[in-house]
């Protein structure tokens, strides 16, 4: 089975794009047209967003959520959704680097997203594949099993239930395995379509294709769209990376991708359980569905976002290793997801100005747990725009100190001497005097450009050649092909250009 977008990048198995949004029901929200007014606006229509939306709708609240494309398909319909406090060896790392009361906030807060997920879908009956699982963080190495048997006591001592297992139940060769019982999976696209219909139905406004171009201050703050504007006293920019903030968030993250795909099974439980190794190359897999019938998603090592100049290559070593490791069969899906580290692995959420900015708040660098993460951010901001004190405060400060040269920014890993060089398919960056341009190749053979130059801060894009897509490989900033933005911290598209 070939992509159907194959006229944009090289060849590879599968449908492009993630299972979970394939079978997902559309929404289709209105685009915001007109002057509107509420006490809440929310920038993005993710788990953060959504989440923080119907707290506030709970609570009798007005809220109006903004969405630049459409909901439940950006980075959280593209995440391996797993509903649990287990995060690899995270435990044992924070006890280390910030001491105990943190690492048990980190479990606490994170076991409340949880509980909450759970909540809402049995409250308001959404449909989306919820399945109670056992997750394993495994190793294949002497020292990963070390670090497994650390990472049991520090979770014990976080008040969090742990077995230490001689083996992971998985058809390859493990020298142990760290499990929490009783986690969940599901699908977050169909939650998110779930939550987003809730939202509606207690009276909240959703508005797709309507990407924020200006977020200022006035009398109140105002999110201006294309064609619109929402006055409120408070904004939540929940976008992934934010797309302003009144404290930079961009140096003190690193955007990173991962690849994943979904084979198709035949037995629904070949791999009955969430699994995450810890040992290099890091591989993450866990059963799932599309309308075809049961899948096994396996995901690979991260790397930095538009850093690598050959993405497909990751997925051909995934599928390899997936081959050699699991009984699959056909590729079904395939598709890369994006989201920001920080050095402490712990995100940052809340108001980072709560004095010269008040009632403007932010969620980013999730570390790819963003799930009960996420929920967890939601909850806190809300909490927050009542009034509320949180007990997560402390944990989730956006402004904690973090080492200034964390950020590693990258160079352009498609520079090209002309036209001819790129083949069909593909994409190159050219030079022509002091402008750089990024030049794609359909497979008709038709050239097609635009700006090479990131419209965040300047910086020279990547093609990425399995999604087709310009990549910033120092903020992370992705855009299709045409330039125009699939996520920020970019509001603005690449230029068009003259060849």
């Amino acid at each position: 089975m070939q992509s159907q977008d194959a006229a944009w990048m090289v060849n590879l198995p599968g449908n492009r794009g993630s299972c979970w949004v394939a079978t997902a029901d559309r929404t289709g929200y209105p685009q915001l047209d007109s002057s509107i007014h509420a006490e809440t606006v929310v920038v993005g229509g993710g788990i953060v967003g959504l989440t923080t939306a119907l707290r506030l709708l709970e609570a009798g609240r007005s809220v109006i959520l903004v969405d630049a494309l459409e909901i439940g398909q950006q980075v959280t319909g593209r995440s391996t959704a797993k509903i649990t406090t287990q995060h690899a060896l995270i435990y044992r790392h924070l006890v280390d680097t910030c001491g105990l009361p943190t690492a048990r906030n980190y479990a606490e807060a994170n076991s409340a997203g949880a509980e909450l997920i759970k909540d809402w879908i049995r409250e308001y009956g959404i449909a989306c594949d919820l399945e109670r699982k056992d997750a394993y963080t495994y190793a294949t190495s002497s020292k990963g099993r070390g670090e497994i048997e650390a990472e049991a006591e520090a979770a014990r001592q976080v008040g969090l239930q742990a077995e230490v297992l001689d083996r992971a139940p998985l058809p390859f060769e493990t020298v142990g395995a760290l499990c929490f019982a009783d986690q969940a999976q599901f699908n977050p696209a169909k939650y998110l379509v779930g939550l987003a219909h809730t939202v509606a139905d207690r009276g909240g406004s959703l508005f797709e294709h309507s990407r924020a171009i200006l977020i200022g201050e006035a009398s109140r703050w105002r999110v201006v769209t294309a064609h619109g504007t929402v006055h409120a006293e408070n904004v939540v920019v929940a976008t992934n990376m934010t797309v302003k903030s009144p404290v930079g968030m961009a140096n003190r993250t690193q955007p990173r991708c991962h690849t994943a795909m979904a084979f198709r099974v035949d037995d629904p439980l070949v791999v009955d359980g969430m699994f995450i190794g810890i040992d290099d190359p890091t591989h993450s897999s866990r059963t799932g569905r599309d309308d075809r019938g049961p899948l096994l998603v396996v995901l690979g090592p991260k790397f930095n976002t538009g850093q690598d100049g050959n993405v497909a290559a990751r997925f051909v070593d995934l599928e390899e290793w997936a081959r050699k490791n699991l009984p699959v069969g056909d590729v079904a899906w395939r598709w890369c997801n994006e989201d920001y580290d920080t050095a402490d692995r712990v995100p940052y959420v809340g108001e980072p100005d709560s004095d010269n900015a008040p009632g403007f708040h932010i969620a980013t660098g999730f570390n790819a747990w963003g799930i009960s993460n996420g929920t967890a951010a939601g909850m806190m901001i809300a909490d927050r725009i009542q009034g509320r004190s949180s007990p997560w405060q402390r944990l989730y400060n956006p402004t904690r100190t973090y080492p200034k040269d964390y950020h590693q920014n990258g160079e352009s890993q498609s520079i090209v001497g002309r036209a001819d060089d790129i083949p069909r398919g593909e994409g190159g960056v050219m030079l022509r005097g002091d402008e750089k341009i990024a030049v794609s190749r359909d497979v008709e053979g038709s050239l097609h450009a635009v700006s090479a130059t990131c419209t965040h801060k300047g910086c020279t894009v990547t093609w990425n050649n399995a999604d087709g897509t310009w990549d910033c490989p120092c903020h992370g900033s992705l855009f299709a092909s045409d330039g125009s933005v699939i996520h920020g911290p970019a509001r603005k598209p690449l230029a068009p250009v003259k060849l």
